[in-house]
């Protein structure tokens, strides 16, 4: 069986992001990391290949720095490492989710893990996406998943509380936050993932004839800055304290 997880480098939730001529300014970001919920699904991607054995290949889709979430992979056990390279900031979520699916199908997956959204877009689309493409069970918002029999158990959220839900290969599981942290690797795993190759394709490669984008992005903008604080002191201050809580703040 071959598992695949897709992973997505993302600014670091600690990193420093500025705007520069209506852009958030890439070439600035200090730190660039595994998406978050990316995290949980290669943790989980992880326990299926150790409990059912077979594969797992990593793949992401981005600029030549992406490969360095693939060498982080490597270092807590993933098996190959797929990197299809894209240096277009303009390509929209329906082809990354047309080049993901090609790279999956090329890899014989039939299962697939990945984060219910990224980080910086928080989209939510390519887990649905690449199922639909690949004509995949998709289960989402998924917090645990196991081996069980042929098939598989996923624990997942819905609006009545956890449901359990069974299904079969070929599926793909997106993951909101889970039960368990991905695993640290040891000095041995990375060691190990420096000398891992890496595959580089690209959409010619693929198959895949990127369209023009459905979506256009107008500009970025930073949030506005938050007013300066208010300090009020003694007894004579308390009516306009509750004034203010009151009729601005809306909180009593």
């Amino acid at each position: 069986m071959t598992i695949a997880v897709l992973l997505k480098q993302v600014p670091d939730t600690t990193a420093r992001i500025t705007v520069s001529g209506g852009r958030v300014d890439e070439a600035a970001v200090g730190k660039w990391s595994m998406s978050p919920y990316d995290e949980y699904a290669l943790e989980y991607a992880l326990q299926l290949k150790e409990s059912g054995g077979g594969d797992l290949v990593a793949i992401t889709c981005g600029p030549a720095r992406a490969s360095k979430i693939l060498t982080d992979a490597a270092a807590v056990g993933a098996d190959s490492l797929v990197h299809i390279v894209s240096d277009d900031s303009g390509i929209d979520s329906s082809n990354i989710q047309s080049l993901l699916a090609s790279a999956v199908r090329r890899t014989g997956a039939e299962v697939v893990l990945c984060g219910k959204q990224a980080a910086d877009t928080n989209a939510g689309s390519t887990g649905p996406g690449v199922a639909s493409i690949l004509d995949f069970t998709c289960v989402g918002m998924v917090s645990e998943v196991s081996v069980e029999g042929d098939g598989f158990v996923a624990m997942r959220t819905s609006p009545s509380g956890n449901e359990k839900v069974s299904v079969s290969k070929p599926c793909l599981f997106a993951f909101d936050k889970a039960t368990t942290e991905m695993r640290r690797p040891n000095v041995r795993g990375i060691m190990m993932a420096k000398k891992k190759a890496v595959e580089t394709w690209t959409p010619e490669d693929l198959g895949v004839t990127i369209d023009s984008p459905r979506v256009s992005l107008e500009s970025h903008s930073a949030p506005a800055e938050k007013p300066p604080g208010q300090k009020f002191e003694g007894a004579e201050s308390v009516p306009t304290v509750v004034s203010k809580l009151r009729d601005e703040a809306n909180v009593i």
